[in-house]
């Protein structure tokens, strides 16, 4: 299966790239200044590349008042500016139905993005963390169609408390062994870079921001935003000149 390609408009000057921002209604400055950048960047696009959401259990979520906000912003972003779309794996349930409600592009995982004469990869970045074998069991059963239709059977609360013992497990995890630290496979990556023809890959999930020369190509990792108990919240620009990290500024009181 070739990789899908979006193609820039010529006319556009900047792209901004951001992923894990977990929102959640217990991180009101991380929200709000996701929404202040998201209604007013001079970006021509926004790409947002997985875990939007700290975690989102089926789209009749978006009744519920701290995600009903984040879909209006969403809705309101994509009336000034293209706004792009990927899942990751705090949020894979967000449907396209919802993501085209709210005028957005849902974007496959991967897809190359053409723009200012080249061609980048973006992905969130989980597929290709083949070290860490617990979690990529973990995710060949959660995205399992059979898995995805027995678990949205279930009332919105109950799924609510079954997604925090899920992320409760998680977190003990990682203290112990590490393992969702774990890095993409540079063989894994490299295969990616040669089936797309690109030679630039922009990805989040592992939550360590840099960038700098992996398997063939150049990377660009995305940073996760924590401005409730830290101090994190940085936007990847891409434009004509190149790649620009930018930091995005705590919601004044």
């Amino acid at each position: 299966m070739s990789t899908p390609t979006i193609a820039a408009p010529p006319t556009w000057r900047a792209i901004d790239f951001l992923s894990d921002l977990h929102l959640s209604g217990a991180m009101p400055k991380t929200a709000a200044a996701w929404r202040e950048h998201l209604l007013h960047t001079d970006a021509d696009a926004v790409v947002i590349l997985g875990d939007l959401f700290e975690v989102w259990v089926g789209d009749d979520a978006r009744s519920l008042p701290f995600e009903a906000s984040c879909v209006r912003a969403l809705a309101q972003a994509a009336t000034r500016r293209s706004l792009m779309v990927m899942v990751g794996n705090r949020d894979f349930l967000m449907g396209p139905a919802l993501l085209a409600d709210c005028g957005a592009i849902c974007l496959h995982d991967p897809t190359v993005i053409e723009a200012f004469g080249e061609r980048t990869l973006i992905a969130h970045g989980d597929a290709w963390c083949l070290g860490d074998v617990d979690y990529q069991r973990f995710r060949r059963l959660v995205r399992s169609e059979a898995w995805q239709q027995q678990f949205l059977a279930q009332p919105l609360e109950v799924r609510q408390e079954i997604a925090a013992g899920i992320r409760r497990e998680s977190a003990s995890r990682r203290r112990y062994d590490g393992a969702a630290d774990a890095d993409l496979d540079a063989e894994a990556v490299t295969s990616a870079l040669q089936a797309s023809g690109a030679t630039v890959l922009v990805h989040g999930h592992t939550h360590r921001p840099g960038s700098g020369p992996f398997g063939i190509g150049m990377r660009h990792v995305l940073s996760d935003w924590d401005l409730d108990h830290g101090d994190r919240a940085e936007v990847l620009r891409w434009t004509r000149s190149g790649y620009e990290r930018m930091r995005v500024p705590a919601p004044r009181p």
